[in-house]
């Protein structure tokens, strides 16, 4: 893949998102490039494609599947002068190297506007805002820390009632185990296994070690027994996992809950937008906990557009439109709704949100909580170098002692 760095020069500046002077000519089609692909992604990107349309914009899906295979051609389309109108990344540092790059427009005016400066979680503020300047626009708040299950799942195993703690959710799993069911539905991609462990850093470990590990990357508190406990817990979760589970997709272990066949899931919350269509309601056919009580730390990420700069007038035009109808109120809460994430704008009326959206919005406004993923604390090659330990400590047999200093290797530079 091309680097952003090697044809930084060669990219020419544009116009920044705001309103061109004169006349308004008509707009020019917007290529959004995205990679919400499964069913539940794909009724939620419409939301927005049909705002959009309606606002007198053209929208031109260009979806691909995989979030990593959607930002390499992204980055390459840009860097390539053949870029898109907008993007889709997570709200993170992925995109960093084009702002150094001067490849993207800002959206400093709708910022403004929508009072980013005082609304945004800063986790989310922090990655999409660089030198006082916004480049990226926000379009929702996920969680990747929750944990899900099925009702009838645990009614087989014999389980009346949701765990309160990581002992308990062992417990629920031995329960499930025995009873003949997959205890716990994985995709054994790195990605997933990277969310399974910053959801058992956040809750067995805390926020003060969370913080320690994953921003300050200090390794007192990595070689601690405090962060061993973690990684044993992560690594019991591992034996709980069925033979099919390895390269197998989130929405795929999501199905497994959905079918009865397999009783926890360790996902985000998009896995509520597979949930929702298949007809299940929470509550009364799966579980939700954003974390293990009401001061558990809320692990908030997101999805964001970006802005390439194309160097021309209406096409600026067309962008800060598709910028203002992601924004909206009727866009967030529709879209939101089905995408089974939060609403970026404080002031939509939540109350028709369903009750799993209802524990993450309370556990949103509650600031204290709040901590970043790790990729909002880690550049891209930090995180790797931490997927890659944690995906060999999660698939083979490692004395934990090795697995502490291959993690405070991956996180030195």
């Amino acid at each position: 893949m091309l680097t952003v760095h090697r044809l930084a020069g060669a990219i020419a500046l544009g116009m920044a998102l705001a309103p061109a002077p004169g006349p308004a000519a008509p707009l020019p089609p917007a290529e959004v490039i995205h990679w919400w692909t499964s069913g539940g992604e794909s009724a939620a990107v419409r939301v927005m494609a049909d705002a959009y349309r309606a606002a007198g914009g053209t929208w031109q899906d260009s979806p691909v599947a995989g979030s990593e295979q959607a930002r390499a051609v992204a980055i390459n389309r840009i860097v390539g002068r053949k870029a898109p109108a907008a993007a889709q990344f997570n709200t993170s540092r992925q995109f960093r190297d084009m702002i150094d790059a001067a490849m993207l427009e800002n959206v400093d005016a709708l910022a403004a506007r929508e009072h980013w400066d005082q609304t945004l979680p800063e986790p989310i503020r922090d990655v999409i805002r660089q030198d006082g300047h916004y480049y990226a626009v926000p379009v929702d708040f996920h969680s990747p820390g929750w944990i899900w299950y099925s009702k009838a799942a645990f009614r087989k195993a014999g389980i009346a009632r949701e765990p309160a703690n990581m002992d308990e959710l062992f417990a629920a799993l031995d329960k499930l185990k025995a009873a003949g069911l997959i205890a716990l539905a994985h995709g054994g991609q790195s990605w997933q296994e990277n969310i399974v462990f910053m959801t058992v850093l956040a809750n067995v470990g805390g926020k003060d070690l969370y913080l320690k590990v994953l921003r300050e990357r200090d390794p007192r508190a990595i070689q601690s027994d405090a962060f061993l406990q973690v990684l044993l817990a992560f690594k019991r979760l591992s034996t709980y996992v069925d033979r099919g589970a390895p390269g197998r997709n989130w929405n795929d272990a999501s199905a497994l809950l959905i079918s009865g066949r397999a009783g926890v899931q360790i996902m985000g919350d998009w896995v509520k937008a597979e949930f929702g269509a298949a007809r299940l309601s929470p509550g009364k056919d799966y579980g939700c906990l954003p974390g293990f009580g009401a001061r558990a730390p809320y692990l908030i990420q997101g999805d964001a557009f970006v802005f390439p700069r194309r160097g021309n007038a209406d096409m600026a035009r067309a962008q800060q439109l598709l910028g203002q109808v992601m924004v909206a109120p009727a866009t967030q809460l529709a879209f939101n709704r089905l995408k089974g994430s939060l609403p970026v704008r404080p002031d939509v009326d939540v109350s028709t949100l369903d009750a799993c959206a209802q524990l993450g919005w309370a556990a949103l406004k509650d600031r204290s909580r709040h901590v970043g993923i790790g990729e909002v604390y880690l550049t891209p090659d930090q995180n790797g170098a931490l997927a890659d330990a944690l995906t060999a400590y999660w698939n083979r047999e490692q004395p934990v002692a090795q697995v502490q200093k291959a993690i405070a290797a991956a996180l030195r530079y």
